[in-house]
């Protein structure tokens, strides 16, 4: 069968253009309604999307007079919205860097049983003072440290997946056996960030263990998605920048051993679609136009870790910014930030417009035939196995892309024109169901 892209339908209240919610249409409560992610998940459905994800941190994000905040926690909704869908796969944000193992497995395990083999795990290691000051400390971690802590984490919570055999559930009514005590194997972990003693509550879920999916693209970052990852959700503002992020994640997942298309490369995009690339082009305008200039100001200085104050919004970035070592954020979305500015000589106030819509993701106006040529430009010349769609605005643009864009890339043979009748995440995603570590490869096929 021809390769074909993988689509997951990335969900951010009213859109991921900041000034989304102040357009006419959209509803600036939406972000904690269910009938409104119950809509969008079945649009996303609709258009045979593989997943949709969620994204959260443990803090209250930036200003509130900026754009609608707080957000419904995603393992929470994604349960819900399990039982209003048939098939999409349900991807939920979740930190190591602010959870047990034990109890986050144990989540992660119950959505997947729920939802008959249809979770997954974006694994995060949260930066920022905000959300370590939550959690009682001063400062966040460093950065090393919290890669350091995170691969300590997945190997704990994997233990605890396969803590039960496939047939441990005996369920004998004459014999009055109802599981086999042999087949259950506790972590005993002692480590250097978690100790953990014993076996999960829930039996092993449908997918063996969830969709594990990760987005960092730093250094460590990289080298853990080589470890772990089965999807990656990265950012690139061009065709050779990703074309030289895949091949190398790709290259050192081969390296590490593992089989390097089992681990699938999602670059965002954030496609503004008109029926013209004039009409495509005015909503983009719009957008910019709403946007409130010193909102942003402020968040670009937080990124770049500048005192407030020090970006001119007529002028370009200060010649004299911190390395990239420096920073213990997030590290590669500084870089990103920095070189597009660099690149392209952008102004302050030009840069915060074209962050506006995607805070670093590509963003792309167009026909639907233009953004299926982009999207297909860039699965076929080796830097995307799909693309984590972003819509501007919530619902409309995920319904102009569904609508529009999906049968253009139908049509060219690009993606599949339904699902099939077993509901299994990972089988989407091209992926084998996980061996259990206690038993061996004979339970790695369904």
């Amino acid at each position: 069968m021809p390769r074909q892209l993988h689509l997951n339908a990335f969900l951010m209240n009213t859109g991921h253009h900041e000034a989304s919610w102040r357009l006419p249409e959209s509803d600036p409560h939406a972000h904690v309604e269910l009938s409104h992610y119950v809509r969008l998940a079945r649009t996303a459905e609709r258009g045979a999307f593989d997943s949709l994800f969620l994204a959260d941190g443990p803090q209250l994000w930036g200003d509130l007079a900026q754009r609608p905040a707080g957000s419904l926690e995603p393992l929470t909704l994604l349960t819900a919205l399990a039982t209003a869908t048939e098939h999409i796969g349900l991807i939920a944000t979740a930190s190591t860097s602010y959870n047990s193992p034990y109890n986050l497995a144990r989540k992660f395990a119950s959505l997947d049983i729920i939802s008959g083999g249809r979770a997954g795990w974006n694994i995060v290691t949260t930066a920022g003072a905000e959300a370590a000051r939550n959690f009682g400390l001063d400062a966040e971690p460093a950065h090393a440290e919290r890669y350091a802590r995170a691969a300590e984490f997945l190997d704990v919570a994997l233990k605890l997946w396969d803590s039960w055999e496939d047939d441990t559930i005996v369920a004998d009514k004459a014999s009055g056996v109802w599981g086999d005590d042999r087949k259950i194997h506790p972590p005993r972990h002692r480590g250097t960030y978690f100790s953990v003693e014993g076996a999960l509550n829930v039996p092993r879920s449908p997918q063996g263990y969830p969709l594990l999916v990760q987005a960092g693209s730093s250094e460590d970052g990289k080298v853990f998605a080589a470890r772990y990852a089965e999807a990656v959700f990265t950012a690139q503002q061009t065709l050779a920048d990703a074309q030289a992020f895949y091949a190398d994640l790709k290259a050192r997942t081969a390296a590490g051993g593992r089989d390097p298309d089992h681990i699938k490369v999602l670059p965002g995009i954030v496609p503004v679609i008109g029926s013209t690339e004039a009409e495509a082009r005015e909503h983009e305008r719009v957008l910019e136009d709403h946007i409130v200039y010193a909102h942003g100001v402020g968040r670009l200085e937080s990124l770049l870790q500048l005192e407030p104050g020090t970006l001119e919004l007529d002028a370009e970035l200060p010649a004299a910014l911190p390395s990239e070592e420096a920073i213990e954020g997030a590290k590669s979305r500084y870089t990103l930030v920095v070189e597009l500015a660099r690149r392209e000589r952008l102004t302050v106030r030009q840069l915060i417009g074209r962050l506006g819509g995607g805070r670093g993701h590509l963003t792309f106006a167009g026909t639907p035939e233009q953004v299926a040529d982009k999207i297909e430009t860039w699965f076929r010349q080796g830097a995307a196995d799909g693309f984590n769609i972003m819509p501007a605005v919530l619902p409309s643009g995920l319904d102009a892309f569904v609508d529009h864009v999906v049968p253009v890339l139908r049509a060219r043979g690009l993606l599949r024109t339904g699902y099939g009748p077993r509901t299994i995440l990972r089988e989407r995603y091209g992926l084998p169901r996980p061996a259990n570590q206690y038993v061996g490869p004979t339970l790695a096929t369904v």
